[in-house]
């Protein structure tokens, strides 16, 4: 019987986060990997994480240690805005094998086949300004409800917030793969939906900087609503100002 490797996977942050974990771990089951529980004895950890906290590097740390705790000889990979953000700092925490920037976290599977123990991590980032392109994702089978993105990304310059230099440019997914999604996720029995992103009233802008809204958020909203199976419809944190009197 073909000994298949096995992959864990830990999330930090926001809904965000979580729903581009779960189409992670799909990409590592396509390739022939079983997933367990991050509690379990696994080749591969996946920490997907947070640069929003104030206490994310300490937390990830913890993290990577309850994976070596598990299994010491495992790769242990970092991804998501702190991984973006702050690489090198992350490929020196001990038991770090693999750092993956906003480019390059949906490649993963592409990097762990190759992969081998150093006394640091690898690192695989980006300019920021190179993550211009959409990757949809959305959770399914982690909880009733499934995290369906939208949007990514933020063009707001708030001098508090790192997102932009994390996450890129605000860019949206089609409103046809957005239906798509949420159809399958229909076909799983889910019937509860919760629209993520970085700033979802911004829904519409295209990829590689084209800022024109080809929809609203309000038409998206419309039209998952006729989504059959689908009886509720939540929405993550949104910008009042870009809302419109007939949202």
């Amino acid at each position: 019987m073909e000994n298949r490797k096995k992959v864990a996977f830990y999330t930090l942050g926001c809904k965000l986060n979580f729903s581009e974990t779960s189409t992670i771990a799909r990409n590592f089951q396509d390739e022939g990997f079983d997933r367990v529980e991050f509690e379990e004895v696994a080749d591969i950890y996946v920490i997907n994480t947070c640069s929003v906290t104030e206490n994310a590097d300490k937390q990830f740390k913890q993290v990577v240690k309850k994976a070596l705790k598990n299994n010491n000889k495992a790769f242990v990979a970092a991804v998501g805005c702190y991984a973006q953000l702050k690489p090198e700092e992350l490929a020196a925490v001990d038991g770090v094998d693999l750092v993956l920037g906003a480019t390059e976290k949906f490649k993963i599977t592409d990097y762990i086949n190759d992969l081998s123990k150093n006394d640091m991590g690898e690192v695989h980032s980006c300019e920021i300004s190179e993550a211009d392109f959409y990757v949809g994702s959305y959770s399914i089978g982690d909880r009733t409800r499934a995290f369906l993105k939208v949007q990514d990304g933020c063009d707001y310059k708030c001098t508090y917030c790192t997102i932009p230099l994390a996450r890129g440019i605000s860019r949206s997914d089609t409103l046809q793969n957005v239906l798509q999604n949420a159809k399958e996720i229909s076909a799983q029995n889910i019937r509860e939906i919760v629209l993520t992103g970085v700033n979802i009233g911004d829904y519409g802008k295209g990829e590689f900087g084209n800022k024109k809204h080809e929809h609203t958020f309000y038409e998206l909203v419309q039209e998952l609503d006729k989504v059959e199976g689908i009886e509720r419809l939540r929405i993550s944190s949104i910008e009042p100002n870009l809302l419109r009197n007939e949202t």
